[in-house]
């Protein structure tokens, strides 16, 4: 099972911290990133957040799909693997 979900609809002033922190109501968060642009260092409105366990990931998609986050309703789905 897939321990690690895809965030978007980010507001661009959502970082790291605020996401893990957000995230850590699922669940045991062991790494929460925002993905950014590689030439304007600036967040491309989406990040990842990896959980302890699969378990921890499913809850965080039914509990905080829709939720709030820095002003903006994000939305949660389990990351596809990179092919």
């Amino acid at each position: 099972m897939n321990r690690k979900v895809f965030v978007a609809s980010l507001s661009w002033n959502t970082d790291g911290n605020s996401l893990s922190k957000h995230f850590s109501q699922a669940g045991t968060v062991e790494e929460a990133v925002i993905v950014k642009d590689k030439e304007t260092k600036r967040s491309r409105g989406f990040g990842f957040v990896t959980f302890a366990s699969a378990e921890e990931a499913n809850r965080a998609i039914k509990e905080l799909d829709g939720s709030m986050l820095d002003g903006k309703t994000i939305k949660v789905n389990i990351a596809k693997e990179r092919v």
